[in-house]
């Protein structure tokens, strides 16, 4: 599900807080040593998803939030904020050249360059949060 979040709407908040639970707080984000990433180069999306990014040859950028349940993805299109909201029991993500996340039948393809490299260890994070989930609640057969 994909969200305009570039104000502030209390229904908003509380259906992403639903699915993929409330933000991590200041103590657990300082423990965990941070829950968001840096902002990464977006190479390539589905083409249900193209509608999100800008459509002049522009850099487009998104950077991701950890959930206790979930992942947030947040694309910015000039001056508008767009929140993809992935249930970890709904993330896939691949490894190419550069790294992709799929969900929902769309996906987001980063570019390999310095930024998505600073980013290998929220990578790490994201992964063992998603072992962490599926181990606890039994998905994996």
């Amino acid at each position: 599900m994909i969200l305009d979040t570039t104000f502030t709407n209390k229904e908003h908040n509380q259906l992403i807080n639903d699915l993929v639970g409330m933000p991590f707080s200041l103590i657990q984000s300082i423990k965990m040593k941070g829950i968001g990433s840096k902002r990464m180069v977006i190479e390539e999306v589905s083409p249900n998803m193209k509608q999100y990014l800008n459509l002049v040859a522009d850099i487009n950028y998104a950077n991701l939030e950890l959930r206790p349940l979930g992942l947030l993805i947040r694309i910015n299109k000039g001056l508008k904020t767009f929140t993809w909201i992935i249930p970890y029991y709904q993330l896939v993500i691949y490894k190419t050249n550069g790294s992709s996340i799929h969900a929902q039948g769309r996906f987001i393809h980063f570019k390999n360059n310095t930024t998505f490299k600073e980013n290998k260890a929220f990578f790490d994070k994201l992964l063992n949060a998603k072992v962490k989930y599926e181990s606890e609640y039994n998905i994996l057969p």
